[in-house]
């Protein structure tokens, strides 16, 4: 019986090798024995797949990890990157007021308010190993900040425009009459002793006089918000604002005029020439 079917075996596969006789009978099993292996395979092929992707998902997990990680490590060098440019920002601003106004000075910095709620000050990081003195005025790009008032070794007082001890000669740019500003403290000024006949109106500028040598004349002060007239009263009530990032600024200008700072009596001045005396 074996040997029949040893003799069959290769009787067939003489006639398929030579003839292609069961290449149709071939086609015909493989339709049927194709899908059979491929369901036999599916369930390792979905195991490995469904491996490969919880593997990927933990290694995604593990880079949002990662990423998490270095964003917050690099999230004060960020914070302090937007601070410099925003500073970097103010000091061109300064640098270019600067040269747009021919005066020369030394940027600084703010460091703190002062103790006192009633007063409008603060200190900056300039003192006097900078070569500071007090009376000196301080601006920003868009006008005066205020004046030094004390002097330390490495810093100093500045007083701002709207401190109530503090009072600007200022121009009205549109008239030309001129008038004092005083600080209110509230974040606002005050125009006194204009009579209610001045010819002042909202939206009016204020700049520096230059009357009282400390200020150099042309520097923007403050914008007129308020005009009240009383005929009770000789004197208008004008409120006016500063133009100058007065409360809110960090970097400002000090400018060097020590010249207009000295007192006049400290001034060297020619003594009449002395007489020789008559020869008897």
């Amino acid at each position: 019986m074996l040997s029949f079917y040893v003799a069959l075996s290769a009787a067939l596969f003489v006639l398929d090798m030579r003839f292609h006789a069961l290449e149709f009978l071939r086609q015909g099993v493989s339709v049927i024995a194709d899908p059979l292996q491929y369901a036999a395979q599916t369930p390792l092929r979905l195991a490995e797949e469904g491996h490969a992707y919880l593997r990927a998902l933990e290694e995604a997990e593990e880079e949002i990890e990662r990423l998490k990680a270095g964003q917050l490590a690099i999230a004060p060098e960020f914070n302090r990157l937007r601070q410099l440019q925003a500073e970097n920002a103010e000091l061109r601003a300064l640098l270019a007021l600067n040269q747009r106004e021919s005066v020369s000075g030394q940027a600084a910095n703010v460091l703190r308010s002062a103790r006192d709620p009633f007063a409008r000050r603060v200190y900056v990081d300039k003192g006097m190993q900078d070569g500071i003195v007090a009376g000196q005025p301080v601006i920003d790009d868009k006008g005066v900040v205020g004046q030094i008032t004390r002097v330390f070794p490495f810093s100093a007082e500045l007083t701002l425009l709207t401190d109530k001890n503090l009072a600007v000669p200022v121009q009205i740019q549109r008239t030309g009459q001129r008038s004092v500003a005083f600080g209110l403290g509230d974040g606002q000024m005050e125009l006194r002793y204009m009579p209610t006949s001045a010819d002042i109106v909202v939206g009016d500028l204020l700049h520096t006089s230059g009357l009282d040598e400390v200020y150099p004349s042309g520097f923007q002060v403050a914008k007129v918000t308020l005009v009240t007239r009383d005929i009770a009263n000789s004197f208008a009530s004008i409120i006016a604002e500063p133009l100058a990032s007065v409360e809110t600024r960090s970097a400002v200008i000090i400018l060097n005029v020590h010249k207009t700072l000295q007192h006049p009596a400290e001034e060297e001045t020619p003594g009449p020439p002395s007489r020789s005396r008559r020869k008897r």
